[in-house]
């Protein structure tokens, strides 16, 4: 009796942690499966800020605090920019000067938790660029979708999309770049953004269904008089260009695409998030199963545009570097080596995750004009 005693709590024992395991593991694919649009991801950390002064602020001293270029400076109910860093405070080694550009809403004052976000804009492209551009209605598969199209006298037109952690705010980076070279653009916010329908199960699939939102925008570009087109995508918004490229109805219109720091593969960046959130490593496989379960991630591998024996890539241009701890670096330099002659890597160093324009803005544009030169 003893012995069918201890083997029945044994059982029990082990039912509990599998059980406790599987839970823990769903827990831990939220970091990606859930990431909210316009909220911080797990691996950008909250900063304080101390003081600021006139066309200056303060934050915790911080190597996200230190890092080179322009950024938006995202607070709960705020939002500002800041530029380079401009030293350290003299009373304290725990923080960090940079020159504070402007509050585009909200206030800061000390005590205040903020995070750098690579959305250097907000509003629309009228308020933030004073631009002239129309809301419009792309119909899409889930219902429709909402877009910021702003005019161009070219034939090809630029399709934006972002990705994790942002919304089509971000877009608004490069768009007076664009603008300024007379390109349409049609700036997309997609299944689970604000404004556009949910996902039916109302998870991210990291680009392998939101990528028919931007076939919709495809279609809708097309009809309204695009002759070629060019996918610009950032983070999940880069995976979508890749599947749409290799898939979309339409994909003999795509003349190029622009990749910033595109997701890959999203095991590696579903076990980045998981870790920043302080998963243990014991249970990152099993975030990895709980997405394979919950989204329908299943084979983690290069999207079918990014196979060796595919030879109908469009021209690539990518943007990436080795400091990007959500998608790693190396997959775009294994993507570039494949596809030599059709892709081009721009390598881009301190700049996290998506924001490549936002570590030398100058740089960014001058590749991304010759790139565009000849599809033009």
């Amino acid at each position: 009796m003893r012995t069918v005693t201890a083997t029945a709590a044994a059982v029990t024992a082990a039912l509990a942690a599998g059980a406790a395991g599987i839970a823990a593991g769903r827990l831990a694919s939220d970091a990606a499966l859930k990431a909210p649009p316009g909220r911080p991801l797990p691996t950008e950390p909250r900063l304080t800020v101390h003081a600021t002064a006139a066309g200056r602020i303060a934050l915790t001293r911080d190597l996200a605090a230190l890092r080179p270029g322009t950024y938006g400076l995202g607070g709960d109910g705020s939002h500002a920019v800041v530029g380079p860093v401009l030293g350290m405070e003299s009373h304290s080694a725990d923080t960090v000067v940079r020159r504070l550009e402007r509050v585009s809403h909200g206030t800061l004052k000390p005590g205040d938790k903020v995070w750098l976000t690579p959305n250097v804009y907000a509003g629309d492209p009228g308020s933030a660029l004073d631009l002239d551009h129309a809301d419009v209605d792309v119909p899409g598969e889930l219902g429709s979708l909402p877009a910021w199209f702003v005019p161009g006298t070219r034939g090809t037109w630029v399709i934006a999309v972002h990705g994790l952690g942002t919304t089509r705010e971000h877009s608004m980076n490069t768009m007076a770049f664009l603008h300024r070279h007379r390109f349409p653009v049609l700036a997309l916010a997609y299944r689970g953004d604000l404004g556009a329908p949910r996902s039916p199960d109302g998870l991210n699939h990291l680009g392998e269904t939101e990528w028919r939102d931007l076939d919709a925008a495809i279609h809708y570009s097309v009809s309204h008089g695009a002759r070629r087109i060019v996918l610009h995508g950032w983070s999940t918004g880069a995976a979508m260009a890749l599947r749409a490229a290799a898939h979309s109805g339409l994909r003999e219109r795509i003349s190029g695409l622009v990749l910033d720091s595109p997701v890959l593969s999203w095991e590696a960046t579903l076990r980045a998030l998981a870790s920043a959130r302080r998963t243990p490593g014991a249970l990152l496989p099993l975030a990895v199963r709980a997405a394979q379960g919950r989204a329908g991630l299943y084979g983690d591998r290069l999207d079918a545009a990014a196979a060796p024996e595919r030879r109908d890539l469009p021209p690539t241009l990518i943007f990436h570097g080795p400091d990007d701890t959500v998608a790693p670096w190396d997959h775009s330099r294994r993507l570039a080596a494949t596809h030599s002659g059709r892709v081009a890597l721009h390598t881009v160093r301190h700049a996290p995750h998506a924001a490549m324009w936002n570590a030398d803005p100058t740089a960014y544009e001058e590749t991304m004009r010759r790139f565009l030169t000849p599809l033009m």
